[in-house]
């Protein structure tokens, strides 16, 4: 079951075609930055404004599609959890690009460890419903 979720979602990111912005994708790309600022400043509260109440957090790992997250308040509780084991965690959004109701860009994360600075790229793609974000999909980071 999660190899055909897997190569359904694969099928839609690959042949729905891809915009930079016009009227209808410009907001949802302007939402997915504010999100990602608040999560630069560790702020799972303001990050909980740009999601439904029913957010869903899933990572792509292999054959497995793994929930991270369900709800706003697992989201804000999970969040809240990364940065106090990460505070120097931050993340950079680079190629993004937009469907009428999905954004996906590569992001860049970065965070301090002991040997000094390091950096990871994924690929994530943000859902949205009724101008919220209601599921993220991320995808393995490559380094």
């Amino acid at each position: 079951m999660q190899t055909l979720r897997l190569f359904a979602l694969t099928w839609l990111l690959i042949f729905t075609p891809f915009v930079h912005s016009n009227e209808l994708t410009e907001p949802h790309i302007q939402t997915v930055e504010r999100f990602i600022t608040a999560f630069n400043q560790h702020d799972s509260n303001a990050m909980a404004k740009f999601v439904a109440d029913d957010i869903e957090w899933l990572s792509i790992a292999d054959e497995q599609l793994i929930a991270e997250a369900r709800g706003k308040q697992n989201l804000i509780d999970s969040m809240n959890a990364y940065f106090t084991s990460c505070p120097t965690c931050r993340s950079v959004l680079s190629d993004v690009f937009s469907t009428t109701n999905r954004v996906s860009a590569v992001e860049v994360a970065s965070w301090q460890g002991q040997d000094g600075l390091k950096s990871q790229r994924a690929i994530s793609v943000y859902e949205f419903s009724e101008g919220l974000i209601n599921r993220v999909y991320y995808f393995p980071a490559e380094k």
